[in-house]
C-alpha cells in the first residue's frame, strides 16, 4: 500500500543536493586530477563529455517520464500502476540505452571529427569516449531506478549510492593517473575505466535497494506480461520533457564548436569555469528536483493550490541561494582557479566569466524550478517550444555574433547565456502564474484515475 506521507521540501532536497553535488564532484575530480597530468587532457575529456551528455539526454526520455508518472501515481495512491510504470521503464530504458551505447562505441571517432577537435586532442578524447560511451547504458539504468526511488520519497538511498560511487571513482583516478605501487599510468584512459567501474558497482547497489524498497520480485514471465502501453504514456511525457534538455545540449555542442575556433586555451577555460559554476547550479537543481516530487504528489492528489504555492516558494529560495553562491565563487576566484592551473590568462578570463555568472545564475533558477514544476504537473510541451526558440534563437545566435564575429570570445558567449536564461525564465514564470498546467495532469486526464 502507498501510505499517506508528507515531506517538507528540505527533507527531500538535502539528500538530492548531496547526491547532485557528488555527481558534479565526480566530474570535477576527473578534471582536477587530469589537470595535474595535462591541460590538453582536460580539454579532450571536456569535448568528449559534450557528446556523452547529449546521449544521456536521450536516456532521459524514459527516466523523466518515469519520475513524473510515478510521483503522480504515488500522490493518487495508485500502487498497481506505480509498480507497472517502474518495471516497464527499467526494461525499456535498458533496451534503448544499450542500443545507443553500441552506436556511440562504433561511431565515436567520426563524431569527434565532426566537432573539429584539434588533432592533438583526438586520441585522448576517443579513448575516453569509447570506454565511457560504450558502457553508458549503466548510467541509464542508474538514472531510471534513481528516479523511481526519488518519486517514492527515498532520496537518501540515491544519495548513499552516489557517495560510494564517488569514493570509488576518486580512488580509481588516483591509481591510474599517478600510478602508485607500480600501477601503470593510463591518464585519460584510466579515468574512463575508473568512471565506468564505479558506475557498474553503483548500479548493483541501487538495484538491490530498489528491490528492498518496493518489495518487487522479478521473473521473465512477469516482465513479458507487463502492460507495455505504459511506454507510450512515458514517452508522451518523457520526449517533450527531455526535448528541452536535448535542445540545450545540442546548442551547447554547437557553442563548443564555436569555442574550438578560439583555441584550446579557451576550451580549457570554459571547462574550468563551468566546473566552478556547477557548485552554484547544484543548489538550484536540488531545490527544483525536490519541488518536482512535491508538485507531482500534489497534482496526483488534486491539491493544485498547494502545488502552485510550493513552486513559487521554492523559486524564491533558489534565486537567493544562487546569488549568494555565485558571489562567493567570484570572491574566491583566484584560489579556485589556482587549484586547476597556473596559466594567468586562463585565470583572468575565468574571473570575468564568474563575475557575469552572478547575473546568469538567478535567471537559471527560474528555469530549473519552474520547468520542473511544469513537468511534474504534466505541462511538458511549453518548456520545449520556448527552449528551442530561446536556446537556438538567442544563445547560439548571440554566441556566434558576440563571441566570434565581434571577437569578444568567451565574454560574448557568457552574455548570450545570460540573455537566454532570463528570457526563458520570465516566460516560464508567466506560464506558471497562468495556471494552465492545472488541466494537464496526465494521470487524471489521460488514464481516468481520478
Amino acid at each position: 500500500m502507498i501510505k499517506e506521507r508528507k515531506w517538507p521540501l528540505f527533507s527531500l532536497t538535502w539528500p538530492i543536493f548531496i547526491e547532485t553535488l557528488l555527481y558534479m564532484l565526480m566530474g570535477n575530480a576527473d578534471t582536477l586530477m587530469l589537470s595535474q597530468y595535462s591541460d590538453g587532457s582536460v580539454a579532450a575529456v571536456g569535448v568528449a563529455n559534450q557528446i556523452v551528455f547529449l546521449v544521456i539526454v536521450m536516456f532521459e526520455f524514459i527516466a523523466m517520464g518515469t519520475a513524473i508518472l510515478t510521483a503522480q501515481y504515488v500522490g493518487a495512491k495508485d500502487e498497481k500502476r506505480a509498480t507497472e510504470v517502474s518495471l516497464v521503464s527499467i526494461t525499456a530504458n535498458f533496451l534503448f540505452s544499450f542500443f545507443l551505447s553500441i552506436l556511440l562505441w562504433l561511431f565515436g571517432k567520426p563524431l569527434l571529427y565532426a566537432m573539429k577537435l584539434p588533432n592533438e586532442l583526438l586520441d585522448e578524447a576517443y579513448a575516453y569516449l569509447s570506454i565511457v560511451g560504450g558502457f553508458l547504458f549503466i548510467q541509464a539504468l542508474i538514472m531510471t531506478i534513481g528516479a523511481i526511488l526519488k518519486s517514492y520519497g527515498y532520496t537518501r538511498d540515491t544519495m548513499y549510492v552516489t557517495i560510494g560511487m564517488n569514493i570509488l571513482n576518486v580512488i580509481g583516478n588516483y591509481l591510474f593517473i599517478f600510478g602508485p605501487f607500480g600501477i601503470p599510468v593510463l591518464g585519460v584512459r584510466g579515468v574512463a575505466i575508473s568512471t565506468t567501474v564505479s558506475r557498474i558497482i553503483a548500479l548493483i547497489v541501487i538495484f538491490l535497494l530498489f528491490v528492498k524498497r518496493t518489495k518487487l520480485s522479478f521473473s521473465p514471465s512477469q516482465l513479458l506480461s507487463l502492460p507495455f502501453y505504459h511506454v507510450r504514456h512515458l514517452l508522451k511525457i518523457g520526449i517533450p520533457s527531455a526535448g528541452e534538455h536535448l535542445a540545450y545540449n545540442t546548442a551547447q555542442m554547437l557553442i563548443t564548436y564555436f569555442i574550438t575556433w578560439i583555441g584550446t586555451e579557451a576550451l580549457t577555460t570554459r571547462v574550468y569555469t563551468q566546473n566552478m559554476m556547477m557548485f552554484v547550479w547544484v543548489f538550484g537543481i536540488a531545490i527544483s528536483q525536490g519541488t518536482q516530487i512535491l508538485v507531482g504528489h500534489f497534482v496526483g492528489a488534486k491539491q493544485y493550490d498547494d502545488a502552485y504555492a510550493q513552486c513559487l516558494k521554492s523559486l524564491r529560495s533558489a534565486i537567493v541561494v544562487s546569488i549568494l553562491m555565485s558571489s562567493v565563487c567570484f570572491a574566491f576566484a583566484d584560489s579556485l582557479f589556482s587549484l586547476f592551473t597556473t596559466n594567468k590568462h586562463i585565470i583572468e578570463t575565468g574571473k570575468r566569466l564568474l563575475l557575469l555568472t552572478i547575473i546568469l545564475e538567478p535567471g537559471r533558477s527560474f528555469n530549473l524550478v519552474i520547468i520542473n514544476s511544469l513537468r511534474a504537473a504534466g505541462d511538458v510541451k511549453f518548456p520545449v517550444y520556448m527552449g528551442i526558440l530561446s536556446m537556438w534563437g538567442v544563445s547560439v545566435t548571440a554566441s556566434y555574433v558576440l563571441g566570434i564575429y565581434f571577437e569578444l570570445g568567451l565574454i560574448g558567449i557568457w552574455i548570450s547565456f545570460i540573455a537566454d536564461e532570463w528570457l526563458r525564465g520570465l516566460f516560464m514564470l508567466w506560464r506558471w502564474r497562468s495556471k494552465t498546467w492545472q488541466t494537464k495532469s496526465f494521470v487524471h486526464h489521460h488514464l481516468g484515475t481520478a
